[in-house]
């Protein structure tokens, strides 16, 4: 959508549309939530068969990691669209609304289509719910539902292929259902251990688990233990492996205004003087991943792709919450690190891509997450901490994980502001032309900052 489209009055149809879709979110909220999945897949499978298997009408590209899943996917998509396929993209969570989830050509699913789609698959999915019940089951959760109701989508549009990102693991993750004919695995490392495994070899079995037989498997630098066990179930199914440093390589990542160009050897062939729209090396790497991905997909790793549709495909890249600038004077930057991985990667990425005067973040973090390992992975760039929390129910309490900061970064470069909002109009109004405001730590903080930049009015 345009910013003149944003901007202007929404039609009665439209607001119309909106609403149905909302009434969906409203009843998938009603499900068990995502921060309690269950560790199956036969619900989800039942889903689909009496649906008629909408996810082999396509074919996948099936992603999972610890870090930079989204932005790997959203740039396998976008390369695969400039060699004119129509795909689908899955990707959770989302950042302002649901639909966002589910991208088709480049863009949200419809109000409308997402609505319609829904009241298709609905009596089938209290079918399954029915089941369940017989059998003292839970009923299909939120993200079980939803991940039905994208494979439905897809087949509805219909699109070629579908860029499909795990939820949580990988083995019992509920896209499981769908065999990737590609399996894409970035960096491991810990997260969610309560629910994937105490120790990177453990996240990295279950994260294995999307490997189909004779897939292609195509893997960011993992850490021995990790590709250990990669290795070790793609050599059960067979499935040829394509790791990078290996097989392919980014070999070049050079500060460009507004990204990078980056050079990358990719599995057929070398692909030079690429603009990349996004800032960080790990978002260069990333796009080496896709690069791999891609040529794993179209010609089996073999084939090597057209220099000017790469340039086509990388110029329409976005990655929403990562690293993103939503505000200028002063700079409002958004990132989505909720692990130290990733916060590892934001402050490496602001020292090497930006050079502001001061940086203050706003942080709020949830309380399943390693908050003491974020915090530690930035404090060395970051001048000041607002400490605050996101609308989640999931958030850690703006006084304890103050405490934490405070223990950290000292006292004297840590305030508490329990609103957001209220957080952002200080540290805005405190910045410096040459300084930056970060919001971090969690998606629904980033979600929940970019929301009130378009309703306060300064939003790029």
């Amino acid at each position: 959508m345009t910013d003149a489209q944003d901007r202007r009055e929404p039609s009665e149809q439209e607001l119309a549309d909106r609403e149905a879709a909302d009434a969906v979110f409203a009843e998938l909220l009603a499900r068990i939530g995502e921060g309690s999945p269950q560790p199956r897949l036969e619900p989800t499978r039942r889903a689909v068969e009496l649906l008629g298997d909408p996810q082999r009408s396509y074919g996948v590209i099936h992603i999972t990691g610890t870090n930079g899943k989204t932005s790997t996917s959203r740039i396998i998509e976008s390369i695969l669209r400039a060699y004119g396929l129509r795909a689908g993209l899955m990707t959770s969570p989302h950042l302002v609304r649901v639909t966002e989830r589910i991208m088709i050509d480049g863009a949200p699913i419809s109000d409308r289509a997402f609505a319609d789609n829904w009241a298709d698959i609905q009596p089938y999915l209290l079918m399954v719910d029915a089941e369940l019940a017989a059998n003292g089951e839970e009923p299909l959760t939120y993200f079980e539902a939803l991940t039905v109701l994208a494979f439905a989508c897809f087949a509805d549009a219909p699109v070629d292929v579908v860029v499909l990102e795990v939820g949580m693991g990988g083995e019992w993750d509920s896209t499981n259902v769908a065999d990737g004919d590609v399996a894409v695995l970035t960096p491991i490392a810990l997260d969610h251990e309560s629910r994937l495994g105490r120790t990177v070899a453990e996240i990295a079995r279950t994260k294995a688990g999307i490997i189909k037989p004779a897939a292609h498997v195509v893997t960011a630098l993992q850490k021995p233990e990790a590709m250990d066990e990669i290795l070790r179930a793609a050599e059960h199914d067979e499935a040829p492996v394509a790791a990078e440093g290996v097989d392919f390589a980014l070999l070049d990542a050079r500060l460009a205004v507004g990204g990078q160009v980056i050079d990358v050897r990719g599995r057929a062939g070398e692909y030079r003087d690429l603009f990349l729209p996004l800032f960080g090396e790990h978002q260069a790497r990333n796009a080496a991943l896709a690069i791999a991905a891609v040529e794993s997909f179209l010609g089996g790793g073999e084939q090597e792709l057209a220099m000017d549709v790469l340039h086509q495909g990388f110029a329409t890249v976005t990655s929403p919450g990562r690293l993103q600038l939503i505000g200028i004077e002063p700079s409002v930057l958004v990132d989505a690190a909720h692990n130290p991985h990733s916060a590892e990667a934001l402050a490496k990425a602001l020292l090497g891509s930006f050079a502001f005067e001061k940086v203050t973040a706003i942080v709020g973090i949830l309380t399943d997450k390693d908050a003491r390992g974020i915090i530690e992975a930035l404090d060395p760039v970051v001048d000041r901490f607002i400490v605050t929390q996101s609308e989640s129910d999931r958030a850690l309490g703006s006084d304890e994980l103050a405490e934490l900061v405070m223990h950290i970064a000292g006292p004297d470069r840590v305030s508490i502001e329990p609103e957001l909002s209220v957080a952002l109009e200080e540290a805005r109004g405190e910045a410096g032309p040459t300084d930056a405001v970060l919001v971090t730590g969690s998606i629904t903080l980033v979600g929940q900052a970019m929301r009130i930049a378009r309703e306060e009015g300064w939003a790029l």
